[in-house]
């Protein structure tokens, strides 16, 4: 239990160093509640052999909820802007694909690959759209389209819990959204698919 506790806090002191740095990219002061990844991870695609894109992992509290849920290992790629949390990352996942890049060039990491990922059965995103203009948002959302199967599943959560749909998703079918109140601070997350 100490254990958990002592890298909580490690986690969320990281967290507020990288927030403080860079805000606009981080955007939020603490990592993911227990909560709020499960809500995430449960969209997972039923498919096993499937990949799953997660976007802005963070010091991953959504990443680990993902595997907790049957998410293989190998069959995780995620885009981490920051060097410092990328870096941490494969440390902590050492057989995902992590990749310390843009996400608004996931076309390009991904064809980057060693094995080449060309569609993913879900996208988790923990990135903070709000921040960014709306032809920022919906460029990145083009690029999720093109790359999710006939059947995937978008998965991005917004500390604007008054809206139902995240800035970016006005070409994806809305299929769940739902509010995480045990969450600093509350977020919404909602499900789109195309």
């Amino acid at each position: 239990m100490a254990k958990k506790i002592i890298a909580a806090l490690a986690d969320s002191t990281l967290f507020l160093r990288e927030w403080i740095a860079n805000p606009q990219r981080t955007g939020s002061v603490a990592p993911s509640s227990p909560q709020l990844a499960a809500a995430m991870a449960r969209w997972l695609p039923r498919n096993p052999e499937s990949y799953v894109l997660e976007l802005g992992p963070g010091t991953g509290a959504v990443t680990d909820a993902l595997l907790k849920n049957g998410l293989r290992e190998d069959r995780l790629v995620a885009i981490e802007h920051n060097p410092t949390l990328a870096k941490r990352l494969r440390k902590q996942f050492p057989r995902a694909h992590i990749i310390a890049g843009d996400a608004w060039e996931l076309d390009t990491l991904l064809a980057e690959l060693p094995q080449v990922v060309t569609s993913v059965g879900a996208v988790i995103s923990s990135l903070p759209l709000v921040n960014f203009k709306h032809e920022q948002a919906e460029a990145l959302a083009q690029k999720i389209r093109n790359v999710l199967e006939p059947d995937g599943k978008w998965v991005q959560y917004s500390y604007q819990i008054h809206k139902r749909r995240s800035r970016g998703s006005s070409t994806f079918k809305l299929r769940a959204s739902k509010i995480v109140w045990f969450n600093l601070p509350p977020a919404r997350v909602s499900v789109f698919q195309k």
